[in-house]
């Protein structure tokens, strides 16, 4: 349509974009530079905002996901935990003296307990074994799992467009997938009620966590390429390390039967919760680079990078991209 490019050849030669000219060099990567004899009439779109356009929605709000989930689960939780004070179903956090009995019960409605024994201690799953507060408990466990499941997912595919596919990548969406069973086991199936259903969950969601966040501290470090995806992983691995040691306190005082180990082990979980749901906000950091391609990785495992060559099949491929995008 007019423009005249002096190099190999004309990448995208239109009205309305700038006559850009493409240089092929190692790694199947292209370097779009303008030459003086191209005349530009609006900026390259970049990649994302290519995406946003097939998708319908800008693919930056992706970054409002981790956030979401750290935010709606962590101040759900202690919203269940402030229920279940008020309704004499646990004690608060800050007691630390626990009676073998209780004769009755003399705190008002609305107040915490005044006579507390090993039956009370605020375990996070404890806050939310008796209505109403288990209903908000119970909401919690499965949005919050849902949306790890796709935090997941979206960082799975993160990983494979900027290397191959490798075991920790694949190791870190099983471990978050089965953390997300996990949690929805715990959610739904009560301590004091299901008490073998509810140790199952925890069994597998604690741990599962655990591998999650080592894994996926390893990856970043992996993938980091700029002064601030170092510092995102010296984060995390303060976060890791503080998670692996709230959860190792945690089973080692909740096998004593003494109240003030069990209170010592409630406090550490709770350390545990809070500090992972902040992990997963950290990938708040990352997301705002997703872009359809990163579907496209997710479904096709891959595919999507091996199937890229130098020369047609490059362009071919990025061209059918808005139609697999429309299928989906």
């Amino acid at each position: 349509l007019g423009c005249r490019c002096g190099v190999r050849r004309a990448v995208q030669c239109s009205a309305v974009l700038c006559c850009w000219c493409g240089v092929r060099r190692a790694g199947s990567q292209s370097v779009r530079r303008a030459v003086p004899p191209c005349v530009c009439r609006r900026p390259w779109p970049t990649r994302a905002q290519a995406a946003s356009s097939a998708l319908g929605f800008p693919m930056t709000a992706w970054v409002i996901l981790p956030v979401s989930l750290a935010a709606f689960c962590i101040a759900g939780i202690w919203i269940v935990y402030a229920m279940a004070v008020m309704n004499h179903h646990v004690c608060p956090v800050e007691n630390w003296l626990y009676n073998d009995t209780c004769s009755g019960e003399t705190s008002k409605r609305g107040y915490p307990k005044s006579c507390c024994t090993i039956q009370d201690i605020p375990l996070v799953s404890k806050c939310g074994s008796y209505p109403p507060e288990s209903c908000l408990f119970s909401l919690i466990g499965n949005v919050g799992a849902f949306m790890v499941i796709l935090i997941c997912g979206l960082r799975y595919g993160q990983i494979l467009e900027k290397c191959r596919p490798t075991w920790i990548n694949s190791g870190a969406l099983i471990a978050g997938c089965i953390n997300a069973i996990g949690l929805v086991m715990v959610g739904n199936f009560q301590v004091d009620h299901v008490k073998s259903l509810h140790y199952i969950g925890a069994g597998v969601a604690f741990p599962a966590g655990m591998v999650f966040v080592c894994l996926q501290c390893i990856l970043t470090y992996k993938v980091a390429v700029s002064l601030l995806d170092h510092w995102t992983g010296h984060i995390r691995v303060i976060l890791t390390i503080l998670a692996l040691i709230s959860l190792v306190l945690s089973g080692i005082f909740f096998i004593h039967e003494s109240s003030l180990l069990q209170h010592a082990a409630a406090v550490c979980e709770w350390i545990f919760t809070v500090d992972v749901l902040v992990f997963y906000g950290t990938f708040s950091l990352e997301f705002g680079s997703i872009t359809k391609e990163t579907v496209l990785a997710i479904l096709s495992s891959g595919r999507s990078k091996t199937s890229k060559s130098p020369g047609s099949n490059a362009s071919a491929h990025l061209n059918n991209i808005p139609e697999s995008i429309a299928m989906i």
